[in-house]
């Protein structure tokens, strides 16, 4: 059976995927880019926005795994669109017309509409159901590759909760949000379930890796 992995995931030392109040500017709210500017350095994240320059390294490395193997995604309404995207008939995503995940793209919402086909082999779908189910959808659209589970931290952490991680990259930003979502609460004893590892990171963040024990 495909995995389910989540990558690049970031959250601050007190634990919060995304800061307050998040809107159409803002979407990680005060948070602003501080969980991402690890990851914006790259070489990996220069060449996917067609940028020169870049760094390699530890950082870049684990950017990379984002993509291969990967036959479908399924995310949160929040990581779709800002607070009240669903009344907007016009809204598909953050990403423009050629969004960086290039596989059937699943959105968990209460407010379903109809499929949105984008360029570069991209087409979001809306389901209003419960992560097991959700996965299984994906499962079948990603014909035998892996599912990512992209995000925010509310649809990590019911995922989490559910037991349908099989492999979870954690990047703990050296930054207190103090508010926002956080991606730990009620999973206590979580990594009695996983082989965890850490990375340091000269960039100053660590690299968290739980991996499902026999895998």
């Amino acid at each position: 059976m495909s995995l389910a992995r989540v990558h690049n995931f970031a959250i601050s030392l007190d634990g919060f995927g995304t800061g307050e109040p998040q809107s159409r500017d803002a979407p990680f709210g005060h948070a602003g880019e501080r969980l991402h500017g690890w990851m914006f350095a790259t070489r990996f994240w220069h060449e996917m926005t067609r940028q020169p320059g870049g760094s390699r390294g530890l950082d870049d490395a684990f950017a990379r795994q984002f993509e291969p193997g990967i036959g479908a995604e399924i995310m949160g309404a929040g990581k779709f669109g800002y607070p009240g995207w669903h009344e907007d008939p016009e809204w598909k995503g953050w990403w423009g017309p050629n969004p960086p995940f290039h596989t059937p793209t699943f959105i968990l919402t209460h407010h379903t509409r109809p499929s949105i086909e984008m360029d570069g082999g991209t087409t979001f779908h809306f389901l209003d159901t419960s992560p097991a189910k959700a996965l299984e959808t994906a499962r079948e659209a990603a014909d035998g590759q892996d599912v990512r589970i992209g995000g925010g931290a509310t649809v990590v952490r019911d995922f989490l909760a559910a037991g349908l991680i099989d492999q979870l990259h954690v990047v703990v930003v050296p930054i207190l949000l103090g508010r926002g979502s956080r991606l730990w609460d009620g999973l206590e004893d979580l990594e009695k379930d996983y082989e965890v590892e850490a990375a340091s990171s000269p960039s100053g963040v660590t690299h968290l890796t739980f991996t499902r024990a026999g895998l």
